[in-house]
């Protein structure tokens, strides 16, 4: 017979709580042996994000609109600015319409930057706790071309618009057309190559540039320009997404204005602009890499769980 859980109980279990506790424990630990600072920045801001794909829950503070954290990267950068140093955040942040078997609308992050580091440099550490905490020693850094073309033999920062939308038909079942190029790299990605992913740590890198948000961009050694950008994998399910932090306030003015021009014409919600981040940049943002982390999705990985309520206490069905 299957147990009945009342609503006021958790949806994890107790060993699965412990569980997460040990692994807050153990992610703690591996940062104090690396001398890097825990630091504690706004969950509830008067400013949100522009990214045209993540939307803020709003609340009411003082009478006055305020939003809580997509994550903790403002507030972080604005830290590295006044000169903290290396840093981490691991604790809650938000989501509107982020809900199913891999999200809910409040989860757990960890966040962190390394001064002076790049992109590969921060792939390795991220590589390195991946294994710690997962006991996988198989990790396999893989360029976002070297992935396309090994799979679907295209070039997906040569390759024409025709040939894209050619191949996303063919690959994906669509009952609709795809709106743009990097609508239809995102549905190759995320229907036919993140299920190809071996069951090892797959460290994904170079990007396309117009999926750059807020990492810098270069030329690789073909001369294309590539987003400095990478993903961490295991099994096909996303864990972590990092930059080579973008330092030009300028550039960084111009994404968001594209961002806010972008939801306006789509007909979404346009938040308040981060204005203190661009005058962070300005004041100076020393070179540096970060990269944000879901540890539910890593705890799920690490336990055995396939559902996200099977790790946390209380989802929102039950919050």
């Amino acid at each position: 017979m299957t147990s009945v859980i009342s609503p006021w109980q958790p949806s994890a279990s107790i060993r699965a709580l412990h569980q997460r506790a040990a692994l807050l424990a153990q992610i703690r630990r591996f940062f104090a042996e690396r001398n890097v600072l825990e630091a504690e920045v706004p969950t509830l801001s008067r400013r949100a994000t522009s990214d045209p794909h993540i939307d803020s829950i709003t609340a009411l503070c003082t009478g006055e609109p305020a939003y809580l954290a997509t994550s903790p990267e403002f507030g972080l950068k604005r830290l590295l600015a006044a000169g903290f140093g290396d840093c981490y955040y691991l604790g809650k942040a938000f989501r509107e319409g982020e809900a199913g078997g891999r999200h809910n609308p409040e989860f757990t992050m960890l966040e962190w930057y390394r001064v002076g580091w790049d992109d590969h440099r921060l792939m390795s550490e991220v590589g390195e706790l991946l294994s710690l905490v997962l006991g996988i020693a198989d990790i396999q850094l893989l360029s976002y071309r070297e992935l396309f073309l090994q799979h679907l033999q295209l070039d997906p920062h040569t390759a024409s618009d025709e040939a894209l939308g050619d191949c996303t038909r063919q690959e994906v079942e669509l009952s609709f057309a795809p709106a743009s190029r990097d609508e239809c790299l995102d549905l190759l990605m995320s229907h036919r190559l993140e299920p190809a992913m071996g069951p090892g740590i797959t460290l994904l890198y170079d990007f396309p540039a117009s999926q750059a948000a807020l990492a810098r961009v270069t030329e690789d050694a073909s001369g294309t320009p590539v987003a400095r950008r990478f993903e961490a994998y295991v099994a096909g399910l996303e864990l972590a997404n990092g930059y080579w932090e973008l330092t030009d306030a300028e550039e960084q003015r111009r994404r968001f204005e594209a961002d806010h021009r972008y939801r306006a014409a789509h007909k979404l919600h346009v938040y308040p602009f981060e204005e203190r981040l661009v005058a962070a940049l300005e004041a100076g943002l020393p070179e540096c890499a970060g990269v944000a982390m879901g540890v539910d999705r890593l705890l799920m990985l690490a336990g055995g769980y396939r559902r996200i309520e099977e790790v946390i206490a209380f989802p929102i069905e039950r919050a």
